[in-house]
């Protein structure tokens, strides 16, 4: 399975170094394994820019300046807490592409409105609006998957978002 994310990370270094495209990340319950991912491989610095990881509220509202209020109205596992994160990761580095990712991995923390497996990702652009998606990961019967899964499915679709964005002909 790790081969699998090191396959498509490989895929997305490949597709943006061809675009000349720079890469920022916001991770909030991936906790880095995307960047970790990315700058495994070899010469990933030619494409990968920064990443911040933003487990927390303030380092949300301080590191890319997400709106507290933002995240009072919506909470921090939403697809407006997600663009603004996006946004600030473009905002704040010298990018092109930015991917948020904010969700509840688990096992705790969830609720009936927001169950553990539910991640939101935003996808940021220079000059294009912003894609958001909503995923819940579960084992296809609305039972929970562990932590670890959950993480591991975040991983892939980010990767698969960025490698759409950078190479839209290249879908996995």
């Amino acid at each position: 399975m790790r081969d699998e994310i090191l396959i498509l990370a490989r895929r997305v270094l490949d597709a943006c170094f061809a675009r000349k495209l720079k890469i920022a990340l916001a991770e909030s319950c991936t906790g880095g394994l995307i960047a970790g991912a990315l700058t495994e491989i070899a010469g990933s610095s030619d494409v990968f820019e920064r990443g911040f990881v933003t487990y927390s509220n303030e380092a949300k509202q301080d590191l890319l300046d997400v709106p507290a209020g933002l995240i009072a109205a919506h909470g921090a596992v939403s697809a407006e807490v997600a663009e603004a994160m996006a946004l600030g990761a473009l905002a704040h580095s010298r990018a092109q592409l930015a991917l948020s990712v904010t969700g509840i991995a688990g096992p705790g923390g969830g609720s009936a409105e927001k169950p553990v497996g539910l991640v939101h990702f935003g996808l940021a652009q220079s000059e294009r609006p912003t894609l958001l998606q909503r995923k819940h990961f579960t084992d296809g019967r609305a039972k929970e998957l562990s932590r670890n899964e959950i993480r591991r499915h975040a991983v892939l679709t980010g990767l698969q978002m960025l490698l759409e964005a950078a190479a839209p002909q290249l879908r996995a």
